[in-house]
């Protein structure tokens, strides 16, 4: 298992006083926007770890509850990727 964060550069406009251009962080802050653009960044990677089956199945299960319902064989085909690495060097 890979944990990764992911960056976005995001912009809004935001009409505020000319007097006042900081009330546009409050709205920021308060979740008042319309987004007006963005641009994905990158992911970082934080971690990585050995995981098995079970583990596997209980963090989907956790992180993804709508799917909580599917079969354990469903779960693992829809959300684990196959390495494409064939061990050749």
């Amino acid at each position: 298992m890979v944990e990764c964060v992911s960056q976005f550069r995001q912009r809004y406009v935001i009409e505020v006083d000319a007097e006042y251009p900081e009330y546009a962080l409050d709205d920021v802050a308060m979740e008042r926007y319309k987004e007006f653009s963005q641009v994905h960044l990158g992911e970082v990677v934080v971690s990585h770890r050995v995981v098995g089956v079970d583990e596997v199945l209980a963090i989907c299960d956790e992180d993804n509850a709508y799917c909580k319902s599917w079969s354990d064989e469903k779960k693992l085909q829809v959300f684990v990727t196959e390495s494409t690495y064939d061990g050749s060097k």
